[in-house]
């Protein structure tokens, strides 16, 4: 049944006609001198043409077989003609780059203005791909540099989960060429999670929203992150070598300029951060993927593109013994386990998508989408781990010095997994972008999009798990309810149980059928500048399965944004957004603590509002921008959960409300010329209320954020480069028993602090190509050292509970993250 879905959709998809034409394709982007790209150039030739977009991106059609000459003007910019002689249907790229043009006017001056980033009009922030390449952190990628932004924590180093704004991980979208990606089930901790699906090597753009974003992207409560992967116009090669694994990646075009391809390759081992936490292990961590993005352009109005992915990732683990010190300096006390027995883990993922684009004219664009994802997952685990709790020797000089001298507490707990996911995911999306008057008739004309989506999920699930404690011999019961204890006058007779047990087996499916419409205009307000987006989205999903009964439901989001850039001699930008954000509920949020699916769970609500302000100066003669974002979220309808390092256990039920507010700041320039860095702070208080009980913190409820990325390099020696990511994060509620109360534990985690360090030291650049040698086939080599930790500071993210069988008393001893740990690293492009 799954294997002719996925036929019929490559059959639908594959099919198309070819269109032809004798004519040619220029585009490309025009730069200033400082590589920004100017928007409103003109780009002409016998009388049409066209402008360039916000992004300095243009495109235009020439005869072809003759010489044709394209004129490339500006107000503040000198002239630029470039003559072309194309064969049909061929693509050119071609990327001038304009230099300003002072005319002096009486006492007038008029010179050009750099141009703004996206985020000052639609609220979307641009990450260059090239810093996230260079930026240390124990897992690199995107993910990595977004938990610097204010807004955006994460409190694994080892885990490309994120929370936005006192969200949780499920509430992000991630787009890959206007695909979703998705990410694993079963994952519990960052150590088991091995690679992110985007791969840096492939990327071209990086688009981020943390809120009040459009109509066209999904149905989510928190965050957008919208990634562009490269079509090469070139061949190019890259790798990238470290302790902690490699990547590679290839690039090119072929002769007549229809068929792009990019390949890459990445393998990671997390065994260097496990083997230096304080558990002693066997750890055989094997993550692995591959990803292609190919193009074909079958003329200069249609192409067929395909993205894929496969992914394996085996996880092995096998503890042998830990020792964790605790307590007071007056007071100290050791947890000392030892372990028996593995854990073996699997996450195989395989990801297709094809993607049709046809221009059927110079207003209208319309799109095809069709994408099949399977993750098939297991995680087995038998695990016993016996302990002693007891007083340290501190005696300085002792030759036993840091060991248990007097065991408080002796006890055991056996832990069992035997849970198995099959995921099946199918989407058909037809997307159009319809322009009301040509760019030559109106640069400004108000833009149309829609887009109308189908998506089926297939979920096979088995969850069996048991956990049993034995302190001093005696098999602990779960609490229960009004127990009392009156032994020996009378006998206890229930059966022994485990201490947590779930076992269930689920086959569910979803269906879902979802809508969106937006308008958007770029207009003016006397002479102030003003951008106006509104749209509506419509969702209606159908969950059904064995045992379960059929629930239909059906929600709407509409959502606008505004923009306004006064006429003011400040670069200043003050921006608008907001409306009923709904989240219907995905697999996960279908199934409770027990493991039994609950159909008629209905979509959060989020009421959303987002206030904006971007200012953009110059500091010491260099510029910056500084970005500021008051936002309220007022939620309905949440389904609570519980949060265990990256593991999200939900109640699946619509028992609470909740609020989020905040204010986000970010500093952004060149601190240091050349170099963009910048400084970020977010203050966040979100808390729900569970049963009308009363507000409490939310799992997510990161009060404080500060975060700074810094680029420097010596400037005798600019070859030799400096990197630094910090990030400091107020402790978040948690570290609680899972089946306790949270109204009986609201203690917060101790803050996350974390510093990661990378130097390096540039041999070739493209302005220090070698002609002759060994390094001759490098456009790009550097060489460098990366410390992360940098001050060994002891951060944890879940406590494990034991009992003292003589004081009664249970004791949190926290779960601690990676320490300092020392890299290796050579990057190489070709």
């Amino acid at each position: 049944m799954r294997t002719s879905r996925i036929l019929l959709l490559l059959l639908f998809l594959g099919s198309s006609l070819s269109i032809f034409s004798q004519n040619a394709t220029v585009k490309g982007v025009i730069l200033d001198e400082n590589n920004v790209p100017i928007d409103n150039v003109n780009v002409t030739y016998d009388g049409t043409g066209t402008i360039t977009d916000f992004d300095g991106y243009y495109l235009i059609e020439i005869p072809a077989n003759q010489d044709i000459t394209i004129s490339f003007t500006h107000l503040s910019h000198g002239n630029i003609s470039q003559t072309f002689n194309l064969k049909p249907n061929q693509d050119y790229e071609f990327n001038p780059v304009m230099k300003i043009d002072v005319e002096q006017i009486g006492t007038v001056t008029i010179t050009g203005r750099k141009k703004r980033t996206r985020v000052e009009e639609t609220g979307v922030l641009s990450i260059d791909p090239e810093t996230i390449e260079k930026i240390p952190g124990a897992q690199p990628g995107v993910e990595n540099l977004l938990k610097s932004l204010p807004g955006v924590s994460g409190n694994d180093e080892l885990s490309t989960q994120y929370a936005v704004r006192g969200g949780n991980y499920d509430e992000n979208l991630v787009y890959v060429n206007e695909i979703e990606v998705y990410r694993p089930f079963l994952i519990r901790s960052g150590q088991q999670e091995g690679l992110s699906f985007v791969n840096t090597d492939l990327t071209r753009s990086v688009d981020f929203s943390a809120g009040g974003f459009q109509s066209k992207f999904g149905d989510k409560l928190s965050s957008v992150l919208d990634i562009q992967y490269r079509q090469p116009r070139y061949f190019t090669a890259s790798a990238d070598l470290s302790l902690l694994g490699a990547s590679a990646s290839v690039g090119g075009i072929s002769k007549n300029e229809r068929l792009t391809g990019i390949v890459g390759l990445r393998y990671r081992d997390n065994s260097l951060f496990v083997d230096a936490k304080q558990t002693e292990t066997n750890f055989r961590p094997r993550f692995a993927d591959a990803q292609t993005y190919i193009t074909y352009k079958f003329n200069n109005k249609f192409e067929l593109g395909f993205l894929g992915n496969l992914s394996i990732n085996q996880y092995d683990y096998e503890p042998l013994t830990r020792q964790t010190n605790f307590g007071t300096l007056a007071d100290p006390v050791a947890l000392l386990v030892f372990y028996e027995g593995q854990e073996e883990d699997r996450y195989n993922t395989y990801f297709g998508a094809l993607k049709a684009t046809y221009a059927v004219s110079d207003q209208y664009t319309a799109k095809m989408i069709g994408s099949v994802y399977q993750t098939t997952e297991q995680e087995y685990f038998d695990i016993l781990a016996q302990y002693r709790l007891g007083e340290v020797n501190t005696n300085i000089g002792d030759e036993n010095l840091g060991d248990v001298e007097f065991s408080e507490g002796i006890g055991s707990q056996l832990t069992h997994a035997r849970n198995d996911l099959d995921a099946l995911i199918v989407n058909v999306e037809h997307k159009g972008v319809y322009r009301l008057k040509s760019i030559e008739e109106d640069k400004n004309a108000a833009v149309i999009e829609y887009g109308i989506k189908y998506t089926h999920e297939d979920i096979r699930d088995r969850v069996q798990e048991y956990e049993i404690i034995d302190s001093a011999g005696f098999s602990i019961r779960p609490p229960l309810p009004d127990f009392v204890n009156d032994q020996p006058y009378n006998p206890f007779t229930s059966p022994i149980v485990p201490y947590n047990t779930i076992r269930a087996t689920n086959n569910v499916q979803t269906d879902r059928i979802q809508g969106y419409v937006q308008w958007s205009k770029k207009t003016e307000l006397g002479s102030n500048e003003v951008w106006l987006n509104a749209g509506v989205r419509a969702h209606n999903w159908t969950v059904s399965g064995d045992g379960i009964e059929s629930n239909t439901q059906t929600v709407f989001s509409p959502r606008a944004q505004v923009s306004l850039k006064p006429d003011w001699e400040m670069d200043m930008l003050f921006r608008i957004s907001g409306g009923i954000y709904h989240q219907p509920p995905f697999y996960r949020e279908l199934r409770d603590s027990t493991g039994t699916v609950r159909p008629g769970v209905k979509a959060q609500q989020s009421i959303h509002i987002v206030l904006g302000n971007d200012y953009s100066f110059d500091l010491w003669g260099r510029p910056f921008t500084l970005n500021s974002e008051v936002y309220y979220k007022k939620l309905n309808d949440v389904n609570p959960y519980t949060l265990e390092n990256v593991r999200i256990r939900y109640r699946a039920r619509n028992n609470a409300e909740a609020y989020a507010a905040g204010v986000d700041l970010r500093l952004a320039g060149e601190f240091v010329p050349g170099t963009e860095s910048w400084v970020s702070f977010g203050y966040l208080r979100t808390e729900e209320n569970i049963d009308d009980r009363g507000y409490i913190f939310r799992p997510t409820d990161q009060r404080l954020k500060f975060g700074v990325l810094f680029q420097d390099y010596v400037k005798v020696i600019p070859d030799l480069k400096m990197y630094l990511n910090m990030v400091y994060n107020t402790g978040l509620p948690g570290g609680s028993p899972s089946y306790a109360d949270p109204y009986d534990f609201q203690t917060r985690l101790p803050d996350y602090k974390r510093a990661d360090l990378g130097v390096s030291y540039v041999l070739v650049h493209e302005d220090k190509l070698r002609d002759s040698g060994w390094l001759k086939p490098f456009k790009e080599l550097s060489i460098g050292a990366e410390i992360f930790n940098i001050f060994d500071v002891r951060n944890s993210i879940t406590n494990t509970f034991v009992r003292d069988v003589y004081t009664k008393v249970q004791y949190s001893i926290p779960n601690f993250l990676t320490p300092r740990v020392y890299n290796v690293r050579v990057t190489m492009k070709f």
